[in-house]
């Protein structure tokens, strides 16, 4: 063969025959890999480190990408691979990757799209966890990150470079639940030659499909709502087939922040019940947000679903007319000690809430944030951020509305 001759076309597994019109809540049941020659219902896991090839000429064109075939668990398995497929199905984008955890995703973004001298803008509204990464881990590698207002579109031009790379934001924020407006962060990187990330984590695809309104990228923690009932760590990165298997999947070879293959087992089921539990959840949320307003121990409530919320209108556009399940609120007091007395006063008052910085679950949860999800941040970071001593965050589970209420007023009673 002479080196003008075309490239052969790469093997690909099969997949799936699907009508182009099937809907969301059929896909997130029905999407992954043909069952084997068992006729399997329910997905296999298959639990094994490496695969057999049938001959050394087929092992050398897989292990060359020239076959899409399984070849090593750290990135490749058959279980993972249906977990990436049914979200991107339900995502709307070409391929997925999926990782050991939600940090691992970011981490993997960074790494495969940036280099020292690159610059990132982000929203400042961002996880604790993903402020620390981007600034204090790659900062040391030489990768800039310049933070700014998560609602304030003009910060975010305004804070453009020559070198800018990426813009990344998370929407509703943690623990706020401050809105961006996707498609104008989208218009902002593209104009400057830059791509868009965007943390799903609180809305799911069941709620908001950013690539819709022109997100180049999506960033998952399975560990939250894909997998909904808090078993297992997960995350992925949604996108095209281009950066999944030209950027992110080399990486991923030589990094290894594998999902396993069980963990990817965990979270494909979890897919299976999404969209009635986002939307069950979700109503629940409205209805606590709704009662916690007029409580008098209450100072403030954050919650996209409220018309007082300052980015209502907008949230309601991007996520399906549904708030999500994740309401923060400001307990009273005078002064950052006072504040912070009462918010512990009520989460310790608590009895079916369960009082750890985990969401999603099935389970409401329940957590201070300035203590614990954003704890490692300076109180100036804090405060930046709008995360006040006095902020509690409650992640509405499946409980019974008026259960949840009862548990809440008994500590919120106390402090009035």
């Amino acid at each position: 063969m002479s080196t003008t001759d075309p490239k052969p076309e790469k093997k690909r597994l099969p997949r799936k025959e699907f009508a182009p019109d099937v809907r969301l809540e059929t896909l997130a049941v029905r999407e992954g890999l043909p069952s084997t020659e068992w006729g399997e219902n329910s997905e296999g896991l298959f639990l094994t480190s490496s695969f057999n090839h049938p001959d050394a000429a087929t092992a050398a064109a897989r292990f060359a990408n020239e076959e899409e075939a399984f070849v090593y668990t750290r990135f490749s398995n058959p279980t993972t691979m249906m977990f990436e497929r049914r979200l991107a199905a339900l995502e709307g984008t070409e391929a997925a990757i999926a990782t050991s955890s939600g940090m691992s995703a970011i981490m993997l973004l960074v790494m495969g799209l940036l280099k020292a001298g690159d610059h990132v803008v982000c929203s400042r509204s961002v996880f604790g966890s993903t402020i620390k990464l981007l600034q204090g881990e790659f900062g040391k590698f030489g990768v800039q990150t310049t933070f700014v207002s998560q609602t304030d579109v003009a910060e975010w031009r305004a804070a453009i470079q020559p070198n800018t790379k990426l813009l990344f934001a998370e929407t509703p924020s943690n623990p706020l639940t401050e809105v961006c407006d996707i498609a104008q962060l989208a218009e902002v990187a593209h104009a400057a030659g830059a791509l868009l990330a965007v943390d799903n984590c609180f809305c799911s695809p069941a709620l908001q499909r950013p690539t819709k309104l022109g997100a180049d990228l999506i960033i998952h923690s399975g560990t939250k709502y894909l997998d909904g009932q808090g078993r297992v760590v997960a995350g992925a990165i949604c996108g095209s087939e281009q950066l999944i298997e030209n950027v992110f999947v080399p990486v991923m070879r030589s990094a290894g922040m594998s999902l396993s293959p069980f963990n990817a087992w965990v979270v494909l089921k979890g897919l299976e019940t999404l969209s009635i539990r986002m939307a069950a959840q979700s109503a629940s949320a409205l209805a606590l947000a709704t009662w916690l307003e007029a409580h008098p121990g209450v100072a403030r409530v954050y919650y996209p679903g409220l018309p007082s919320h300052p980015q209502h209108e907008l949230a309601m556009k991007q996520q399906g007319g549904l708030g999500g399940a994740v309401v923060s609120f400001i307990a009273k007091g005078e002064g950052a000690e006072a504040a912070r007395r009462n918010a512990f006063a009520v989460i310790d008052h608590t009895r079916i809430c369960s009082i750890t910085s985990n969401l999603g679950d099935t389970k409401t949860t329940i957590t201070h944030p300035a203590t614990t999800s954003h704890g490692r941040l300076t109180e100036d970071q804090r405060q930046a951020a709008g995360i006040t001593q006095g902020m509690i965050r409650v992640a509405v589970g499946l409980e019974h509305i008026e259960d949840l209420k009862a548990d809440l007023a008994s500590g919120l009673n106390s402090i009035v």
